[in-house]
């Protein structure tokens, strides 16, 4: 059980499928890791590897289509800060309950990938921030106003007042972006969920939302989900690192460790296809062979074994890895570190001997 002192996120064997017409997609296939107070979390990996639905779920908003058919969610609200009992399944909520509403976008919050399809077009930014804060806050019409401006304010918009009463496409791409983050954090939420947030910015607005994402949480002391593809942001961004492939976490550990001392092959992998400034031969960069697989269609064995340039045949296209504790925090999915089954294989590999 967790220790909901420290604890304010847990996530135990979520499995969600989409059920579409062409049949089941296995989209998380037993997804674990924790979110710890006053701690960023970065959850990495390739585009199909379920980071978004994962985010989804944790926000109990899944399309019509997606189902969370085992597993749970265990959210601990501020309340609950010394009792080891008091927890909210988030799985077992209804989407549109009062429960449900009343955790999502107060206590939990989320910045989506794009805020030009994020803000609706045809309202203007005050009164959308206002939608946020009066539901949630029992406050007037004017102190809702004064609370709207004061987060537009915070997350240094100029003129707080003219940006309340302007309408989306009034604004450039870093000002929406900005606008996002200020709902987000209108009602000061205990856990932030950014999927992606600077992806469709250019290098100088994403430093400034990065610098300004980490000011606040500094200040407000809340948790964050910080979801990428890029490992430069993980490095300036986060604590901890979640390493996801093909719907689940195939590490997890600080990210100090996932950048000096990875792992899983993945992970290493990942951080070989970074361009270094202090590589002084121009060659191409590595790449990882193929690309992730249809989660329909799951590989036997290991998920990642078609394309792991650590392969052992025989071993990791049979058995299904399952989580090995190495210390320190830090938790792998990889059959070179299961001594059991290594002992047993004909083909082991000195690479593995020698880890």
């Amino acid at each position: 059980m967790a220790d909901n002192q420290n604890t304010i996120l847990q996530v135990e064997n979520l499995h969600t499928h989409f059920f579409t017409e062409s049949g089941v997609i296995r989209a998380l296939r037993g997804v674990d890791f924790s979110v710890e107070r006053g701690k960023v979390l970065g959850i990495v990996g390739e585009s199909g590897c379920g980071k978004s639905v994962t985010a989804q779920c944790i926000m109990n908003m899944l399309p019509g289509n997606g189902r969370a058919v085992e597993g749970k969610i265990s959210y601990y609200p501020r309340e609950s800060i010394g009792s080891q009992t008091e927890k909210v399944d988030i799985t077992g909520l209804p989407p549109r309950g009062k429960a449900m509403r009343a955790i999502r976008g107060n206590e939990i919050a989320m910045i989506f990938q794009e805020p030009m399809t994020s803000l609706d077009p045809v309202y203007t930014v005050g009164s959308q921030l206002m939608e946020a804060i009066t539901l949630h806050q029992n406050v007037t019409k004017q102190q809702g106003k004064e609370i709207a401006v004061d987060a537009l304010a915070k997350v240094n918009l100029p003129e707080p007042a003219r940006i309340f009463d302007a309408y989306p496409h009034q604004l450039s791409g870093g000002q929406r972006q900005r606008v996002m983050i200020a709902i987000a954090l209108s009602c000061n939420p205990t856990l932030l969920i950014a999927d992606e947030p600077t992806t469709a910015l250019d290098v100088t607005t994403q430093a400034q939302i990065l610098d300004l994402m980490r000011a606040l949480q500094e200040e407000t002391h809340m948790s964050i989900i910080f979801i990428t593809h890029d490992l430069g942001v993980v490095a300036e961004m986060c604590d901890d690192v979640a390493v996801m492939y093909l719907g689940k976490v195939v590490e997890q550990t600080t990210v100090d460790a996932a950048f000096h001392s990875p792992q899983h092959p993945y992970t290493r992998a990942l951080l070989r296809s970074i361009p270094r400034l202090t590589d002084e031969n121009q060659t191409r960069l590595d790449v990882i062979k193929g690309r992730v697989p249809d989660p329909s269609v799951v590989p036997p064995g290991c998920a990642f074994h078609p394309r792991c340039p650590e392969v052992i045949p025989g071993l990791c296209d049979v058995h299904t890895p399952e989580v090995i504790k190495l210390g320190g925090g830090q938790e792998v999915r990889c059959l070179l570190y299961d001594d059991k089954l290594m002992a047993q294989s004909p083909t082991r590999t000195a690479l593995a001997e020698s880890r």
